[in-house]
């Protein structure tokens, strides 16, 4: 097949950081080229010369064979490359069509705008694509997946040869990650090269050709999906091998912590019972959609209840609110870190404190000693890579990022944790140092409840795992019996 773009020895440095040494990249027409490497790897500085981001200090780049400077996006653009991103980059204030034909309107006599022309090739463009938008709905009207793939059609619009996929999946849901599926493979078949990032190694696997692993900013291996295994991979990424990702020691106790007794809520869930023991992980599975995020989030006081017992060791407590959630020891990591679980334009040291700020304040005045002793003491022992507890949250990694909301709850002692899909967007490596924080805190006797889409994630790190389908507790499966499959079958409403 002819390569649409290759990229030979490429290197990039910033003060201090060699970001890419001397690595090597080309996609064919009609190949989906998978991307993947954990966060520092390298990825995105690469994307981001392709794009125009960035300039190159070394290396050459050819389209269709011919050699390139991209210099700018606008010269990435005209080469045919187009990039899709996990947030939309178009702008959500002006129509489907505008967004088309953004920069380039279409004139009716050489100074009126030709809505009728804009409109009419937008909607063939989506019909195309089997994309059901109206071109006259304005962007921020739409659902999240379907501003995704209005993102794609304008890039097919556009007259792409080449689109990347930067983590597209991450904000989907399981049917809108199979349109997205679905629209990716027409576009193969239609000639186009695709580049897919993804930190979710089985959607590598599922729709990639061929994958590219970089570590540290050098080239490891180009090697086809077919020839490889999602082990190998993860060891080719990290650099040693896995015989177990999941092999973490747990300190299971009689003890129960929290007790939940025909918990519902009208509508969404009903009649959930269940135990969580001292030192234990009690592994939650359903399909998105199914309420498991609605249950847990009624014990940590976001949601109401409007029926049931909720019993924290052996006493009942009506939780109305997060304050009263906290109180009782509990702590929550949101499925959306970002947007629920921590203030983005504050410091680590703020993160870390927002639980406990009243603890440590006197007459609404924050004892600045503790507040930083709090959160050089969490940034250390969790092993959080920041420069300084200065540093703003957003400019941490994903996995980083998960710890400071950890930390947090480790700082207020909280007993009960849920974590709400805590890996999701973060590579390997970070997931692996996640997994060995759940051992430390499982020897430090907390209980945790684990909400996870990956079934060998849930399945590895429980110890029982409860099913959920479409409001209903479908049973609680021992670790020793659990299955994909049977898991799988549960979750779709199909009793054990």
């Amino acid at each position: 097949m002819e390569e649409i773009i290759t990229m030979k020895n490429i290197s990039k440095s910033f003060p201090g950081v060699k970001a890419l040494a001397d690595v090597s990249l080309s996609v064919k027409k009609g190949e989906v080229h998978g991307l993947v490497g954990e966060n520092g790897a390298g990825k995105t500085t690469l994307i981001k010369i392709l794009t125009g981001a960035y300039q190159k200090d070394q290396g050459e780049i050819f389209v269709e064979g011919k050699k390139v400077d991209i210099k700018s996006p606008m010269d990435s653009k005209r080469l045919g490359i187009s990039a899709v991103y996990q947030e939309i980059s178009l702008a959500v204030h002006l129509s489907v069509a505008e967004n088309f034909f953004l920069g380039n309107l279409p004139l009716k006599n050489g100074y009126k705008i030709d809505w009728k022309t804009m409109n009419r090739i937008t909607g063939e463009t989506l019909e195309k694509l089997d994309v059901k938008v109206d071109p006259k709905m304005k962007l921020k009207d739409l659902p999240v997946a379907k501003q995704e793939m209005v993102a794609i059609a304008k890039a097919v619009h556009d007259k792409s040869k080449l689109i990347i996929f930067d983590e597209p999946t991450a904000l989907l849901t399981n049917t809108e990650t199979e349109e997205l599926f679905g629209m990716i493979q027409r576009l193969k078949s239609e000639g186009l090269g695709i580049i897919y990032i993804s930190h979710r190694l089985e959607e590598i696997f599922r729709i990639c050709d061929t994958v590219t692993v970089l570590k540290d900013g050098e080239h490891v291996a180009t090697v086809p999906t077919t020839g490889i295994d999602e082990n190998r991979l993860i060891s080719m990424m990290v650099g040693r091998d896995l015989s177990d990702m999941y092999n973490i020691r747990h300190f299971p106790s009689r003890e129960v912590v929290l007790e939940v007794k025909n918990l519902s809520e009208e509508g969404v869930f009903s009649d959930i019972n269940f135990t969580l023991h001292k030192g234990e992980i009690l592994g939650m599975f359903g399909l998105v959609g199914s309420g498991r995020t609605n249950i847990v989030s009624c014990l940590f006081g976001a949601e109401k209840a409007t029926s049931g017992q909720i019993l924290i060791k052996g006493k009942e407590v009506r939780i109305k609110r997060p304050g009263q959630a906290i109180k009782e020891g509990i702590g929550f990591l949101p499925e959306n870190r970002k947007t629920q679980g921590l203030a983005l334009p504050r410091t680590v040291r703020e993160n870390t404190n927002l639980a406990v700020y009243k603890l440590i304040s006197k007459l609404g005045v924050i004892n600045k000693r503790k507040e930083r002793e709090t959160a050089e003491y969490f940034r250390e022992s969790l092993n959080t890579k920041t420069p300084s507890i200065e540093q703003k949250v957003k400019n941490l990694s994903g996995g980083n990022q998960q710890k400071v909301v950890i930390g947090r709850w480790l700082a207020r002692n909280s007993d009960i944790l849920i974590f709400d899909e805590p890996t999701v967007g973060v590579d390997v490596g970070a997931k692996m140092e996640i997994y060995k924080v759940l051992e430390k805190l499982l020897e430090a006797g907390k209980s945790i409840i684990f909400i996870s889409s990956y079934l060998p994630e849930v399945i590895g790190v429980s110890e029982r795992i409860l099913v959920i389908s479409e409001g209903r507790q479908m049973g609680i499966v021992e670790k020793s019996q659990a299955t994909e499959e049977l898991l799988l079958r549960m979750a779709s409403g199909i009793p054990a």
